[in-house]
């Protein structure tokens, strides 16, 4: 057990510290809501989770109507993994979207539930898909099914890689300049004071900002895709129409 446990990556362990703490800021949220006025201005962690809990349900009703209502919590919980993820390198430990397998999962979620909604909505009609508009199609068809699949993957991954790859050059060019302009200092001291004057708005940019850019865009994405595979906004005007 002990091998197996010291053979998983680092990345793995990050990801388990970053389902934890949003376990625990939404426990401490959910029990913090119990105690506050609700008429009284937010302010402080319930600012936040409200702006959080708001921004969510905007988007779920602008990119896929009050049909799919259900899944707030989910893309919520969605959103908080992929951002935390994201900026969790700034902590110094590896981050959990650097490695393949946990973007990989994370996608493979939101590819059950477009599909699982296909069915659903479509019933056994969903397998005509697959065979149109002839039967010799099938194989292309299938590809394609996986394709968003591998595609949102590694959007992900590779934003995170590249910026990973681009902060280690950046590193080291700065240690390099920095020991070339500070030659004067001891050694090890020059090649450090460089780095912290420019690093920090690097990820500015390859962690903060990228995280919310990508975040957002695999979020809205994963909507628009399962959005697409429900009823038509026609045939939930019926369905209301009916049971009026």
């Amino acid at each position: 057990m002990n091998e197996f446990l010291m053979s998983l990556p680092g990345e793995t362990y990050t990801s388990i510290m970053v389902i934890a703490l949003i376990a625990i800021f939404s426990f401490f949220v959910y029990f913090k809501a119990k105690t506050v006025d609700p008429l009284a201005k937010p302010k402080g962690i319930m600012l936040i989770a409200e702006w959080v809990v708001s921004t969510i349900q905007s988007l779920v009703a602008r990119n896929m109507g009050k049909h799919f209502r259900h899944l707030e919590a989910y893309f919520l919980s969605l959103m908080l993994y992929v951002f935390i993820g994201f900026i969790f390198g700034l902590t110094g430990l590896p981050s959990p979207i650097s490695y393949y397998m946990n973007t990989f999962t994370i996608v493979l979620s939101a590819f059950v539930l477009i599909h699982f909604t296909a069915l659903k909505t479509n019933g056994w009609k969903y397998f005509k898909r697959f065979v149109e508009p002839f039967v010799v199609f099938l194989p292309i068809n299938i590809f394609s099914v996986w394709a968003p699949l591998i595609s949102m993957s590694f959007r992900i991954f590779g934003n995170m890689l590249a910026g990973v790859i681009l902060m280690t050059l950046a590193y080291g060019f700065l240690g390099y300049m920095s020991s070339a302009i500070f030659s004067f200092l001891p050694e090890g001291l020059n090649s450090i004071l460089l780095a912290p004057l420019v690093a920090p708005w690097l990820h500015l940019y390859f962690d903060l900002f990228s995280a919310f850019i990508q975040t957002l865009v695999f979020i809205s994405l994963s909507m628009l895709l399962i959005a697409q595979e429900g009823p038509s906004p026609s045939s939930e005007k019926d369905e209301k129409h009916a049971t009026a």
